[in-house]
């Protein structure tokens, strides 16, 4: 992996737990190209960089949510509930891997949750403009509605006689 990692290829290993854009121990493991057991005993080692909204480990419920949202054959049989670690924990596991390797896929990554980040402030923005038309658009349909209703009741006269009419 001596090019950059495509920063799709990150987005797909980000996930949402506990309402947070996390990363899986394992995931980040593979791209930094370290054993994830490696990881996790340097994560140990310096568990002070990692307060509970940098890292957290998932519970065995959660685990197991992930894994039937993900495809379990690449799971294999890990014994141990894997660290999610957010954007802010990514960023410092590079300080505690100290390579070149951690610090070029790091600023993928954190490229990659910058490009989540603007996807979900568009997403936002499209929304609201889909409000806006909504209610504009059944302000509109409103008035047709109320020139329809008008129009089909009794009281405007619509049953009277069309045509000519005799007045002898």
């Amino acid at each position: 992996m001596n090019q950059l990692i495509a920063i799709d290829d990150i987005t797909q290993r980000i996930y949402t737990v506990r309402e947070a854009k996390v990363m899986l121990d394992r995931d980040l493991a593979e791209l930094y190209e370290v054993e994830t057991k490696v990881l996790k005993r340097n994560v140990r080692r310096n568990i002070d960089r990692f307060p509970q909204d940098f890292m957290f480990e998932l519970t065995p419920d959660e685990f197991q949510n992930l894994r039937s949202k993900i495809d379990t054959s690449s799971w294999g049989g890990t014994r141990y509930v894997p660290m999610a670690f957010t954007e802010h924990g990514v960023a410092m596991l590079s300080g505690i891997l100290n390579s070149k390797k951690a610090i070029r896929v790091n600023i993928q990554i954190m490229r990659a949750f910058v490009q989540l980040r603007h996807l979900v402030i568009d997403h936002a923005e499209l929304k609201r403009e889909l409000e806006a038309l909504r209610s504009q658009t059944e302000e509109r349909f409103q008035v047709v509605f109320t020139v329809l209703d008008n129009l089909v009741s009794d009281e405007n006269g619509l049953n009277k006689k069309i045509g000519f009419i005799d007045k002898k």
